[in-house]
C-alpha cells in the first residue's frame, strides 16, 4: 500500500504561491521546463506555436517527440514565456502533499469526547492503521482501554485482538463496539465495486466473478498524478480534438466574418466586447461553450489515462446501508498468579514458606466467606436468592464452611466449597467435595469459584446432594479494597441450558431453547426457567471440542431488543429480518461432522454457560 496522503487544498495561500497563474478556465498553474539536458535527432526539432518557432538551445532537446508536442498543444499545456515555450503544470495534476512526521491535525481541539481517562485520539490510531496495514490484516492492541483501536480496526475492515487486565476497560470497549455504527464501504471484490471502478476509470465493467473478499480492499477515491509523458502518449486527445474542430472551426469563421477579423483560436478573447453586434456575441458565447467543453473532455481523458494516487482514508461509501460490528467474543484466562524468578529460574521471596502459604490461603478463604455471608448467592432472578442466616467455619478437607438458610420456613444446611484463588475447579474437585458434604449430612453443596472447567458444567447432583456452582465476581480479587455493601452480585449461579434437539426436513435438525435450569431455594429442586431470562444464545453447529464458533446467534428476553436496536443504530431495521434472530428456535442445519453441537447461553447479568450435546 502506498504512503497515505492528504489534499493540499487545506492551505489556499500555499496554492496561490506555488501556482501563481490562472488560465482562461480559472485553473491555477505553474510553468515548468519543456526541455531535457540531453537531446537527440528525435527531440531536437523546431516547434511552431502561435505563429512563432521555437527550438531547444545547445545540446538540449524536447522532453517528448513531435507527436507528443502536438498533443500538448492541443490540450492547452504549452505557454510562451520570453523566448521559449514552457509546460503548464496545473494544481489538479497532483494536488497532494505527503504527511510529515509531525501531525498537527491530531493535537488539542481535534479529538473526540472521551469516555475513558486515557482515551487515544481516533485520528492517530486511524492514520497508523491505514499506513501500516491492509484490509483483512490483524491488528493487536495489548492495552485495550476504551477500545479505540478495536473500533478503528473494525471501521476500516481489519481483524483485531485487544487485551486488558481491567474489567472496566473491557466493559467500556464491548459496549462501545456493540453500539457503534460504521460506514458501509464498497468492496472492490463485489459487483458494485466493479461498476464503480469502471465509472472512475472510464472503462467497461469487469465480468469476472466476485467473492466479497475484503482483502481485495475497497474502492477508493483517487486523485490523478499527471505527468508530461501521460499526456504525450494519450491517443484520445487527437480524437477529441478532431471531434470538436468540426464545431469550433465553422463558429470561428463566422465570428471572424461578422467582426471582420482574422483571429486564430488562441487570439479569440475570453470576454465579449459590449460594442459587438448581437450576432457576434452569440457566436462568441457558443464558441467558448464548445471550447470549454473540449477542454473538460480532454482533461477528463488525461485524468483517466494517467497514474493515480489512491486516498486510502477515503473509500467510497454506500449510503443506502449501515454496518454494525462483526461477530466478536470476549474471552478471559483463568485467574493466575505471578511469581518472581531470578536468573536461575529460582523463586524469589518467601513463596516456599509453608506457614506463609498456609496463612495466605486462609486469608483468601476468610475474605470470600465474609463477602458470601453478606451478599448471599444470586441467580438470574432477584427472587431466586439464597440469604444465609449463619455462616460458620467447618473443619473439612474441601468443605470450609457451614451455611444456614431458610427454605419454606425450614432451615437448610449447605456445605461451602471455595475454589482456588488462582485456578479452575474441575469435576473431580466437585465429586470429592460432594461426597464430603454427604458424609457430613449437608442438604446441598454450594461451590464458589472464579472458573469451572468444561467437564464440570453438566455435574449438578451426586446422590441426594444438589450441587450449586456459583461463579465468583472478579471484584473479589480486590480483597480488602472491595467495599462490600451486600448489593453487588458477587456470587451468581447460572445453570445449564434446557434445550430440545428436533428433527427437521431434509435430514437436518434444529434446536429449541426452553430456558436455563436453575435451583429453586424455595423447594430445593432444580427447575427450568423460561426464555425471558436469556439475553442471547448461540449455537456452534459443528463443535470441535477446542473452540466455540458462533454459527447461529439469537436474541431473546422480556424487553424489546428490536426497539433498543433501532434506537442504538438510529435507523430503521428490517423487522422481518430481525425477527429471524429474535427466536427461541434455530434455523435448520446439517448434522455435525464432529457428532457434537454446543449451545452457549448468556443472561441479562452477563453470565454465560455452555453445554455440549452429542448428535447422531
Amino acid at each position: 500500500m502506498g504512503v497515505l496522503q492528504s489534499l493540499l487544498k487545506d492551505d489556499p495561500n500555499q496554492i496561490e504561491t506555488e501556482y501563481p497563474n490562472l488560465d482562461s478556465l480559472g485553473r491555477r498553474y505553474q510553468l515548468g521546463d519543456l526541455t531535457s539536458r540531453t537531446g537527440g535527432i528525435t527531440t531536437q526539432f523546431a516547434i511552431e506555436f502561435q505563429s512563432e518557432k521555437y527550438k531547444p538551445s545547445g545540446n538540449r532537446g524536447w522532453r517528448t517527440n513531435e507527436k507528443g508536442i502536438e498533443k500538448l498543444i492541443k490540450s492547452n499545456r504549452i505557454e510562451a514565456s520570453g523566448n521559449m515555450i514552457r509546460f503548464k503544470r496545473f494544481f489538479e495534476d497532483n494536488p497532494l502533499i505527503t504527511i510529515q512526521n509531525v501531525w498537527y491535525d491530531t493535537g488539542l481541539g481535534f479529538g473526540q469526547t472521551k469516555i475513558y481517562v486515557v482515551q487515544t485520539n481516533e485520528k492517530v490510531i486511524e492514520r497508523c492503521i491505514l499506513m501500516a496495514s491492509d484490509t483483512g490484516d490483524l491488528v493487536i492492541d495489548p492495552t485495550c482501554g476504551s477500545g479505540t483501536t478495536a473500533c478503528v480496526a473494525e471501521q476500516w475492515g481489519r481483524r483485531w485482538i485487544t487485551i486488558d487486565t481491567s474489567r472496566v476497560s473491557l466493559a467500556l470497549a464491548r459496549a462501545r463496539i456493540m453500539g457503534a455504527r460504521f460506514p458501509y464501504y464498497i468492496l472492490a471484490d463485489s459487483r458494485n465495486g466493479q461498476l464503480k471502478e469502471a465509472e472512475l476509470s472510464r472503462k467497461v465493467p469487469s465480468e469476472s466473478p466476485t467473492y466479497g473478499n475484503i482483502r481485495q480492499g475497497f474502492v477508493y477515491e483517487r486523485v490523478p498524478h499527471i505527468m508530461l509523458k501521460s499526456i504525450a502518449n494519450n491517443a484520445e486527445i487527437d480524437v477529441i480534438w478532431e471531434k470538436f474542430q468540426e464545431m469550433l472551426e465553422p463558429l470561428r469563421a463566422k465570428l471572424n466574418n461578422t467582426l471582420d477579423k482574422d483571429w486564430e483560436e488562441w487570439e479569440i478573447p475570453r470576454e465579449v466586447n459590449e460594442n459587438w453586434p448581437e450576432d457576434a456575441k452569440k457566436l462568441h458565447a457558443e464558441w467558448w461553450k464548445e471550447r470549454i467543453a473540449r477542454q473538460k473532455e480532454m482533461d477528463a481523458s488525461i485524468s483517466a489515462n494517467s497514474d493515480f494516487e489512491y486516498l486510502y482514508d477515503k473509500p467510497y461509501e454506500d449510503k443506502s446501508k449501515v454496518r454494525v460490528a462483526g461477530p466478536f467474543t470476549v474471552e478471559s484466562l483463568s485467574p493466575h498468579h505471578v511469581y518472581n524468578l531470578d536468573e536461575n529460574d529460582e523463586l524469589i521471596g518467601n513463596t516456599s514458606d509453608d506457614v506463609d502459604k498456609y496463612e495466605d490461603e486462609r486469608d483468601f478463604v476468610q475474605i470470600i466467606l465474609e463477602n458470601l455471608k453478606i451478599s448471599g448467592v444470586q441467580q438470574a432472578h432477584k427472587e431466586d436468592h439464597i440469604a444465609f442466616t449463619a455462616l460458620t467455619p467447618w473443619p473439612g478437607d474441601l468443605i470450609c464452611a457451614e451455611g444456614h438458610y431458610e427454605e419454606s420456613s425450614k432451615e437448610k444446611r449447605a456445605g461451602i466449597f471455595i475454589g482456588p484463588e488462582f485456578g479452575t475447579v474441575s469435576r473431580p474437585d466437585l465429586v470429592e467435595a460432594t461426597r464430603e458434604a454427604a458424609d457430613a449430612g449437608f442438604d446441598v453443596l454450594i461451590a464458589c469459584a472464579f472458573n469451572y472447567d468444561a467437564h464440570s458444567s453438566e455435574f449438578n447432583k451426586l446422590g441426594r446432594i444438589p450441587i450449586l456452582k456459583a461463579r465468583m465476581n472478579a471484584d473479589l480479587h480486590m480483597a480488602d479494597d472491595l467495599k462490600n455493601t451486600g448489593k453487588g452480585n458477587l456470587f451468581v449461579i447460572f445453570g445449564e441450558p434446557d434445550i430440545d434437539i428436533m428433527d427437521a426436513p431434509n435430514n437436518q435438525i434444529e434446536v429449541k431453547v426452553n430456558g436455563v435450569d436453575v435451583f429453586d431455594p424455595g423447594t430445593g429442586e432444580v427447575r427450568s426457567d423460561n426464555a425471558d431470562g436469556i439475553a442471547c444464545w448461540f449455537i456452534d453447529t459443528n463443535y470441535n471440542e477446542e473452540s466455540f464458533f458462533v454459527r447461529q446467534a439469537y436474541f431473546l428476553g422480556a424487553n424489546d431488543p428490536y426497539k433498543s436496536l433501532k434506537t442504538t443504530l438510529k435507523a430503521e431495521i428490517n423487522k422481518e429480518a430481525w425477527e429471524t434472530l429474535y427466536s427461541d428456535t434455530s434455523r435448520p442445519f446439517d448434522m455435525p461432522e464432529t457428532g457434537r453441537i454446543a449451545v452457549k447461553v448468556i443472561n441479562h447479568l452477563g453470565d454465560e454457560v455452555m453445554k455440549v450435546f452429542r448428535v447422531s
